[in-house]
């Protein structure tokens, strides 16, 4: 029976395409059921790709809730993330405050990136409450910073509402993702990640959530810890 989810944030997991023996997606044979190929619908296709399509992962059970990624939609979502980066605590570390251009073109710079990162919500029981990029740390310039390993997955993260800061939301969500990416994506070994060391809120919550400070970094425009949780481990911690 098909979905009556109406809502704009529901499941397009149904999503499918064409993909080459080298892994390139074909053009000519990728489709959606039902849909025609259409640029909107092309960061969709780009999922298939490098970090095998958060969209089909799933919801993880949490004690907050279901949690599930759902890849950002410009036309849908930028409204809601303009409004993110113009609270004063997600500005402080994300320097995107200003107007709507100003996060559209951030996050355009994701979608237009050879599919090497995926800007997504993250949604708790359906409302959408943060935002997070998941993108290949071994392809990022973040590799010349550390030794990375192959398919190395890395995290960026804000939660947009600050009602739900400072009581542990993202600890759990963090430990949520961290497993969605290791069940999902089988030849990555280690999720990475490398919040601004003076964001202790930020860095306590990846402690808590199985992650380790393997170092400090320096970034253009930051000094980072650089966070790893290993896959050997993920049961232990």
């Amino acid at each position: 029976m098909p979905s009556t989810d109406t809502s704009p944030y529901a499941s397009t997991a149904t999503a499918t395409a064409t993909v080459t023996a080298t892994g390139a997606l074909d053009s000519a044979t990728a489709r959606i059921p039902g849909r025609r190929l259409t640029a909107r619908l092309l960061p969709l296709l780009a999922e298939a790709e490098l970090l095998d399509s958060p969209v089909g992962w799933g919801a993880a059970a949490t004690p907050a809730g279901a949690f599930r990624l759902e890849p950002v939609r410009p036309g849908r979502d930028l409204e809601l993330l303009t409004g993110w980066m113009n609270d004063p605590e997600v500005a402080a570390y994300w320097e995107l405050a200003g107007p709507a251009a100003v996060t559209a073109a951030h996050v355009r710079s994701q979608l237009d990136g050879n599919g090497h990162s995926i800007p997504c919500l993250g949604l708790l029981d359906g409302t959408p409450m943060s935002y997070w990029e998941i993108y290949r740390a071994d392809l990022d310039p973040l590799s010349r910073h550390y030794p990375a390993r192959p398919h190395d997955t890395g995290i960026h993260l804000l939660i947009g509402d600050g009602t739900n800061r400072g009581r542990g939301l993202g600890t759990v969500l963090l430990r949520a993702v961290a497993n969605l990416v290791l069940d999902n994506r089988p030849r990555c070994t280690r999720v990475i990640a490398e919040p601004d060391i003076r964001n202790t809120p930020s860095v306590s919550a990846f402690l808590n959530s199985g992650f380790r400070c393997s170092a400090e970094i320096d970034l253009p425009g930051k000094r980072a810890a650089l966070m790893i949780r290993e896959r050997a481990l993920r049961n232990l911690i």
